[in-house]
């Protein structure tokens, strides 16, 4: 942000400078992160040239470039609040970087860390101890961008293992699509109760979300609401009442692993939701043993910068339930 004055009595006219992490994206989209205008009433203004591009009349969908200057003559009460942007710095939480560079940042999240905020969790969240950790290395700055560094995809409360963020916008909007395509391959590992039957396979089921009750529910055969899945597995131990399983995601849908495998009656230990207790409290286990432990980037078509990570592949080796099986 360059310049801020009145421009009359309510009406303020702010010049917001695009930089390296705001670039990229569409001018509707930007202006969603960076006001709070209405759609209907962010078109009419961009109409009127009280919304200009580099002092020009300008369309919803340019696509913004570094060095842009936006004109906006608008309320103040369509400006997000600084502060509202800084509430990451009020987190104790520390992230657990495994890898970065200038367009993503890969962290181990610990089994009981929300990724993003709840109704009852606004601060300590993983999203929020990595805009801090950010923020602290001079990389981000709500005062001067309206992108937020954002995750690219998300794991469950009680699942630890690797989350993928981006840095700029730019590259969100390539690892989204990218994702959507399955051109990045995610694996887990998880200890379940019994021995799935075969011991390699990919399960094909439907499932469907109970907002109400936050759970999957997993059908065999299609039905309205329904969403196909399919989940590979492959048997890596078993110690005859259970069974570590690699686990590979074809589709991403939510709590998939969990409900699915206790669908074929392998339930992850540990895991009360999909699984009984009183199964689980023999194992004295706090969070259930799902880790997802392999993030590869297999780009199947042009990644633009973001070319330089194809075939890269990041595993990691600290898994907080292998103590817990030795053998493993």
């Amino acid at each position: 942000m360059v310049n801020c004055f009145l421009a009359g009595d309510l009406v303020i006219m702010r010049n917001l400078t695009i930089g390296h992490n705001d670039s990229g994206q569409r001018l509707d989209k930007f202006l969603q992160k960076a006001t709070t205008l209405p759609p209907s009433l962010m078109h009419k203004y961009i109409r009127r040239k009280r919304i200009k591009l580099n002092q020009l009349r300008c369309q919803h969908n340019v696509i913004l470039k570094p060095g842009d200057s936006i004109e906006l003559f608008i309320n103040d009460e369509f400006f997000v609040p600084v502060d509202a942007k800084m509430v990451f710095v009020k987190t104790t939480i520390k992230p657990e970087v495994i890898y970065e560079d200038t367009n993503i940042i890969i962290a181990n999240k610990p089994p009981g860390q929300l990724v993003h905020e709840d109704k009852d969790e606004k601060v300590n969240t993983l999203i929020n101890a990595i805009k801090k950790y950010l923020f602290h290395n001079g990389e981000y700055n709500p005062s001067a961008n309206c992108f937020a560094p954002a995750l690219c995809h998300r794991i469950d409360r009680n699942t630890s293992g690797l989350v993928l963020a981006a840095k700029n916008s730019v590259t969100l909007r390539v690892l989204n699509q990218k994702i959507k395509n399955r051109e990045l391959e995610k694996s887990y590992l998880c200890v379940v109760h019994n021995i799935p039957r075969p011991k390699e396979a990919v399960l094909t089921a439907y499932l469907w979300k109970d907002e109400a009750n936050n759970r999957a529910v997993i059908s065999s055969v299609p039905g309205n609401g329904y969403k196909l899945i399919k989940t590979r597995y492959r048997v890596l131990r078993d110690w005859g009442r259970i069974s570590l399983l690699e686990v590979d995601l074809i589709t991403g849908r939510t709590h998939q692993i969990r409900a699915h495998l206790a669908y074929i009656g392998c339930p992850v230990l540990g895991d009360n939701k999909y699984g009984r207790i009183k199964n689980n409290r023999i194992w004295g286990l706090k969070s259930q043993a799902l880790c997802a432990t392999k993030l590869k980037f297999g780009f199947a078509s042009d990644a633009g910068h973001l070319g330089y990570l194809q075939n890269r592949e990041f595993v990691l080796d600290d898994i907080w339930f292998r103590d817990q099986f030795p053998l493993f």
